[in-house]
């Protein structure tokens, strides 16, 4: 625990106070000082190591609590819902996350030779870090008190990571991101179309062509790789952009349930309350306000720290 004790120490030097701070594209520290309420979000393929403080995250009926020394991997986009409890300033939530890139994992699987089996759902898992991972994370947020060493030094140090995770116990839910062929691979590029087409409807036919899949073999592999139905997957996805687009803007409730494809306001009114437990009216003025001093274009994953920060009294 040492070593994870050393990371939390360097996570909050470099966060500088911040809830969450960019060191490089895709290469981020979080921070988060006091408990929230289950905060619904989107992951993205990503490695999330946990330095100080735990947190319970959620996929459809699956649940992954995960503490200090250990990391998670999102291999494809899923609509999760986080909770993290008990923080306070002396002792708050410390995380760092990179972003895994595609292409990155598959030049290094060319080089690897076994790679663990993925588990029975491949979306995501946790793991303890091993020694080694946890220095090559540490090295990396080093880096960013020099640009210049940054700007040299972080790719290499990004693949020493990766290859951690390669070679590690996770190997199996990280290598299909890099895979071409992957039942990964291929639902990403259904995900990726219903991102692109927000508020249009997804007939499963489409989405499995696609995925270069039956629509049959399509349906179990979605449902293996997300715990969800493409249905679930999409309404999560627009209730979520939508709270984005009411949080950053002006537009009205009318205007963004049409925006994320609703043709109902009665009924994106109804699903915003019980995904999120406001009316979008009221869920709107709140996080305006909370926000008024806040800087720089809001996403899903500033969106999803900023909140999990938040002392949620309702």
């Amino acid at each position: 625990m040492e070593r994870v004790q050393e990371l939390r120490e360097l996570i909050l030097r470099s966060a500088g106070g911040a809830i969450r701070r960019e060191l490089a594209e895709g290469v981020r520290v979080g921070v988060v000082e006091r408990g929230s309420r289950p905060t619904a979000t989107m992951t993205n393929p990503s490695m999330t190591l946990v330095a100080g403080g735990r947190k319970r995250t959620s996929v459809g009926d699956l649940d992954f609590i995960f503490g200090p020394g250990q990391f998670f991997v999102a291999s494809l986009d899923l609509p999760a819902t986080g909770h993290v409890a008990n923080a306070s300033p002396d002792d708050p939530f410390v995380v760092f996350t990179l972003a895994l890139r595609p292409a990155v994992i598959a030049g290094l699987l060319l080089d690897t030779v076994d790679v663990a089996e993925p588990p029975q759902f491949a979306g995501m898992a946790v793991a303890e870090a091993s020694d080694e991972l946890i220095d090559a994370v540490s090295r990396l947020i080093r880096l960013a008190d020099n640009p210049a060493d940054m700007a040299a030094l972080s790719s290499p140090t990004e693949r020493e990571i990766v290859w951690r995770l390669l070679t590690g116990p996770l190997g199996g839910v990280v290598a299909p991101i890099g895979s071409a062929n992957s039942s990964i691979a291929h639902i990403s590029r259904a995900t990726t179309w219903m991102r692109e087409h927000l508020a249009d409807p997804a007939p499963v036919e489409v989405l499995a062509r696609h995925a270069g899949m039956s629509v049959s073999t399509f349906h179990r592999h979605f449902r293996a790789a997300t715990s969800m139905t493409p249905i679930q997957w999409q309404k999560a996805l627009r209730l979520r952009q939508a709270r984005i687009l009411l949080a950053s803007g002006d537009a009205t409730v009318a205007v963004v349930a049409s925006a994320v494809g609703y043709g109902s306001i009665s009924q994106f009114s109804r699903e915003y309350r019980r995904t999120f437990g406001r009316a979008p009216g009221q869920d709107s003025a709140r996080l305006r306000g909370n926000r008024s001093s806040a800087t720089g274009p809001l996403t899903m994953d500033a969106l999803t720290l900023y909140l999990l920060d938040q002392v949620d009294d309702a």
